[in-house]
């Protein structure tokens, strides 16, 4: 039986909450997307790495038992029998026949046959596909086997997902905007760094983003005039080598935050918008770490949030955009609530994390997703992480410790030991002291793991 969380979705995607979805979770989608636009002066456009790579595993947590879930590497048995024994519905599993490393999983399907048969048949039966976020490579996947798509197409999503184009959706619908301002060219950036000159030189911190950036890249810190003359310099040598003076950046002043905060909203294809939920983002140099679950709001936030919400996902709806978003927004340390300061207009990292909580995770108790940094002397097998766990994995009481996606633990096993490896995780306790002390535990745990020292 699929979860009430992801039977919603069906109904607002499909129009039916028995609809079969296609997942593929394309976690280097913002990449494409950033095709065509000049970022910051650094290089920006990379492969993926291995373990982001697999972590398109975490729509195990999300497909239901009778959609799909298309990875580049099959689901581990031990894996798939231990989310089974937690009542978790898991999906049918489809592997390309040609998988090459340098390449996405999109791109190995569209070069598999054998799949792209399979998938035409699913479409014809009436499934769709939801990829983490539509790019030209799902675009013609979907092209090339006729399996439809459950979200807009590639334009839309690469039009809606800039950060510029947050930053004036804020702006058009009145909602507390950030201080700052949207640079599409060298002339429109020195103006900005000119008029913000005093202000750096009085103290004040600014920000510069990529349109395109995520996961704290694409991002500098300007914290004195010296800063801004030395970024104009870099930009100003680019054009001067490309002959090219376009630039796709925000510059925003920097905040100091007491809270990072994520909400989800849904755009339905009728136009509905939900508030599905807000959690506390915990986040490192500007890198995402984990949610904290529920997080505490003043009644006067929640319905600010509430009302930001209704404004982004109607926006949104008439640029043609539907499906879910991901919202970031910040409380500062003067309590002054940003309800929007960056708008993902695809799945995230929170929407994996909605059918295992609503599974594992009984009103009044708190939980932390979070994931934890391996360092490994040899591939481990599930068994054996199993094993290495079991003090927090089989715990009496309301504490529990659920292992959110595996595939990430070996994904650079064919490097010479030791390798880096990473373990997701949802952390579920009576409180952020039961919290605390489970995170304590899993981390001793794993230390079991780590390489000996001779």
């Amino acid at each position: 039986m699929d979860t009430s969380y992801l039977r919603t979705l069906k109904s607002k995607l499909l129009g039916t909450p028995a609809g079969r979805l296609v997942f593929v979770c394309n976690f280097e989608a913002e990449n494409w997307w950033a095709e065509g636009y000049v970022g910051l002066p650094a290089p920006r456009f990379s492969a993926p790495t291995s373990v982001v790579g697999r972590m398109e595993e975490l729509g195990v947590l999300l497909a239901g038992a009778d959609d799909v879930l298309i990875l580049k590497h099959p689901l581990d048995p031990g894996y798939r029998e231990y989310l089974s024994g937690l009542g978790l519905p898991v999906p049918s599993v489809l592997v390309p026949e040609n998988v090459r490393p340098d390449r996405s999983t999109t791109e190995d399907v569209l070069d598999s046959p054998e799949l792209l048969r399979q998938l035409s048949a699913l479409g014809a039966e009436g499934a769709h596909l939801l990829p983490m976020g539509t790019t030209v490579l799902e675009q013609k996947l979907t092209d090339r086997c006729g399996l439809p798509l459950a979200v807009p197409d590639a334009a839309t999503f690469a039009r809606v997902n800039s950060k510029i184009y947050g930053r004036r959706l804020t702006a058009a619908v009145g909602l507390r905007g950030i201080p700052g301002d949207c640079c599409e060219s060298r002339d429109e950036l020195a103006a900005v760094l000119r008029r913000r000159r005093p202000a750096l030189t009085g103290g004040t911190r600014m920000v510069v983003k990529d349109a395109y950036g995520v996961s704290g890249k694409g991002l500098l810190l300007l914290d004195r005039p010296e800063t801004a003359d030395r970024l104009l310099r870099m930009v100003d040598r680019r054009a001067e080598r490309t002959g090219d003076d376009r630039l796709h950046v925000v510059v925003e002043e920097w905040q100091d935050k007491s809270h990072d905060l994520n909400y989800q909203l849904t755009v339905a294809g009728d136009g509905g918008i939900t508030l599905d939920f807000v959690k506390r983002a915990i986040t490192e140099n500007g890198v995402h770490k984990g949610h904290l679950m529920p997080v505490a709001l003043t009644a006067g936030q929640r319905a600010e949030l509430e009302h930001a919400a209704e404004l982004v996902g109607g926006r949104l709806y008439d640029d043609g955009y539907t499906g879910i978003v991901g919202v970031d927004a910040i409380l500062t340390t003067a309590d002054v609530l940003y309800p929007v300061l960056e708008i993902n207009a695809r799945l995230n990292m929170s929407s994996y994390q909605g059918s295992v909580t609503e599974h594992c995770q009984p009103p009044g108790l708190v939980a932390f997703a979070r994931h934890y940094p391996l360092r490994l002397p040899a591939p481990v097998g599930f068994d054996e992480l199993a094993g290495a766990l079991a003090p927090v994995l089989h715990r009496d009481g309301p504490e529990r410790f659920i292992i959110t996606c595996f595939g990430t633990v070996n994904a650079d096993a064919d490097r010479p030991p030791p390798f880096d490896g990473r373990l997701y995780a949802l952390l579920v306790a009576e409180d952020q002291a039961g919290l605390t002390a489970l995170d304590d535990a899993a981390r001793a745990a794993l230390a079991h793991l780590a390489p000996r020292e001779h």
